[in-house]
């Protein structure tokens, strides 16, 4: 398990880094993609392939639905096609498709192996952990849905406004 985890936690190190110093957002979304996957599969060799399973769905498969909503709110037109072709050479996913194929090998590595949690660890099902959610936590849980809604409204209303202004611009 040392290797795997140091090869691991060196990808999210270098993820990360590769994130806070890209200017381009794409690039630094792409990236962070690759750092949440790293970090799962830490989580998955620390014994919570549950949660490893919830950090890809939900970080790191929000995130590209993220963009997928950035991309379609603001809908910028030809100029915006031409520049998202020049963004997607090879020079700029090929590093970050190249950590996810060692993340990949170490996964397919630690499950032919039947990798066992620590034995201190006490592994929690995902029964418990619903059961958890939707019981003492049950007011968390709504809040945080109210106010994910609350910010899907807010930035499409962002949008709609800028949108109005730049059309009253252009008609004056």
């Amino acid at each position: 398990m040392g290797l795997t985890f140091y090869i691991a936690a060196a990808i999210a190190v270098i993820a990360t880094v590769m994130v806070i110093t890209r200017y381009n957002i794409m690039h630094a979304l792409l990236y962070l993609v690759v750092s949440l996957l790293a970090v799962a599969v830490v989580l998955y060799l620390y014994g919570a392939p549950f949660i490893a399973a919830l950090e890809v769905i939900v970080y790191a498969g929000a995130i590209m639905v993220l963009l997928i909503f950035f991309v379609m709110m603001l809908n910028l037109g030809k100029e915006s096609a031409i520049q998202e072709q020049q963004w997607l050479k090879p020079r700029i996913w090929i590093f970050p498709s190249l950590l996810c194929l060692v993340l990949l090998g170490e996964l397919v590595f630690l499950i032919s192996q039947n990798h066992q949690p620590p034995s201190a660890i006490k592994v929690v099902d995902p029964k418990a952990v619903g059961m958890a959610l939707f019981g003492p936590y049950m007011a968390a849980v709504e809040l945080t849905g109210i106010l994910l809604m609350a910010g899907i409204v807010g930035a499409y209303h962002l949008g709609r406004q800028k949108e109005k202004t730049l059309h009253r611009f252009l008609e004056n």
